[in-house]
């Protein structure tokens, strides 16, 4: 679609409030064999209904139950069909309706947003959202082909077979286009790989140096390993409700104000040049010299109209102005270095050609303007990517209801999954935080959501 008509630009609204009530988690590993998926399924269930003090016990909660909503991205992992169902019986939600998602990297984030359209509509008063993947039963080799099947397979898949192939080849574009030098994408990896050292959960922490990761063996020119996400074994949960089911489960609900998703051509080759759709930080003049000899379209090759239309269409839901001001935390679908920066461009955070500057000025960093993957993101914590979408929505939620230290500073839940609390740990709980957002994107920006959460 190059030209919009009214109603595609139409601004969502929910009939009724949405509020999202308790989150829960496993630790997220590269094999997991000591569990199998309906057993990680259910601890993070137990996590959310047991450790964020509600006020109902875990079988009153599953009787205010009505509707259920799964996110997986791929059968072929776990080789079971139907996995939803498997997994909607050993919750013990049957003979409750559900349904089960799937848009690739975004499953989690639209496993989200099906939840919060049947509340909104008065479909359903309580949701659970179980996300999960089981990436272990598979050699990485074929976890790579089959994740790389989500783009398009006539075209794309050839190159390699691997994501960190088609990412390597934006991230040269995107340095062509916006002379960007290879430090600034180390940086966002350091940053990541360190704030998953502050987290039980993560599965690849560790505190390294832009020296270090340039160095570290490459896997798709540019990218090295430590600016590439993992691939994780986990499950995540968010549980949802509408505003008097909410405060009747817990005294601190956080609403979600907005979720909207967007979408994009599949092969990346067929994203012709259309007018930048601008967010309400941006006016014409923004980008009157944008274009150059070096960049002469948009979207182009390195940037993502999903990630663009998801955030247009949740500001303007929400009523945001402004997403460095008007946030207080986010949290990116930072599959790479490079789409992380490419992000903060679609998502008004810098205007397009200068999301270096985002990372750059500190803004990014806690204690900045609008600390970012707090969680250690994808490349330091978890890309069990069913669960990844779930995942961000969760460590938002905590945040917003002040619980970071909770559920990442007790040494009893290192303890629980094996690990010893570093003696170097510091909290990175947001001082006073009132909103924040969550992005959750798929393939090379095919499907994208845009998530806002905020203390009513």
């Amino acid at each position: 679609m190059i030209k919009f008509g009214p109603g595609n630009l139409r601004i969502p609204k929910f009939e009724r409030p949405v509020y999202v009530v308790a989150g829960g988690l496993t630790d997220f590993r590269k094999r997991y064999p000591e569990k199998n998926t309906c057993q990680l399924c259910n601890e993070a269930l137990r996590m959310a209904v047991e450790e964020n003090d509600l006020k109902v016990d875990p079988e009153q909660y599953r009787r205010m139950v009505n509707w259920c909503v799964y996110s997986q991205f791929a059968d072929h992992f776990g080789d079971q069909l139907l996995a939803a169902a498997k997994i909607h019986d050993y919750l013990g939600f049957d003979p409750l309706g559900n349904v089960e998602v799937k848009t690739g990297g975004a499953t989690g984030g639209t496993s989200v947003l099906a939840a919060a359209q049947a509340i909104a509509s008065g479909y359903a008063d309580c949701v659970p959202v179980v996300g999960w993947e089981r990436m272990d039963e598979v050699t990485t080799k074929v976890g790579n082909s089959y994740i790389a099947s989500a783009a398009c397979k006539d075209f794309e898949s050839e190159l390699g077979w691997m994501y960190a192939a088609y990412y390597a080849l934006m991230a040269k574009r995107y340095q062509y286009e916006n002379n960007v030098p290879r430090e600034t994408l180390a940086k966002i990896a350091c940053k990541n790989h360190e704030y998953a050292y502050y987290s039980p959960f993560s599965q690849n922490p560790g505190k390294y140096t832009v020296k270090e990761v340039l160095e570290n063996e490459i896997v798709s020119d540019p990218l090295s390993y430590l600016e590439c996400c993992v691939m994780s074994v986990g499950a995540a949960v968010l549980l949802l409700a509408d505003e008097k089911t909410a405060y009747k489960l817990t005294d601190t609900p956080i609403r979600l104000a907005a979720i909207c998703g967007g979408s994009h051509t599949l092969r990346t080759a067929d994203r012709r040049h259309m007018p930048i759709l601008l967010l309400p930080n941006e006016n014409e003049s923004t980008y009157k010299d944008y274009y150059g000899v070096r960049r002469k379209e948009w979207p182009g090759f390195s940037s993502f109209l999903a990630a663009r239309m998801a955030a247009y269409l949740a500001y303007n839901m929400a009523g945001i102005k402004d997403p460095v001001e008007d946030f207080d935390v986010l949290e990116t679908h930072d599959a790479f270095t490079i789409s992380d920066v490419q992000t903060y461009e679609d998502i008004g955070l810098r205007p397009y050609g200068r999301g270096r500057e985002f990372i750059e000025s500190g803004d990014a960093y806690f204690g900045g303007r609008l600390p970012t993957n707090l969680s250690g993101g994808l490349i330091g914590t978890m890309h069990a990517v069913g669960a990844t979408g779930v995942f961000q929505l969760v460590e938002i939620l905590w945040q917003l209801q002040g619980k970071y230290d909770k559920f990442h500073g007790d040494p009893k839940l290192w303890q629980r999954y094996g690990k010893t609390k570093p003696a170097d740990w510091r909290s990175l709980q947001v001082k006073n935080p009132k909103r924040g957002c969550a992005i959750s994107h798929a393939g090379t920006g095919s499907h994208v959501t845009c998530a806002i959460l905020e203390r009513p």
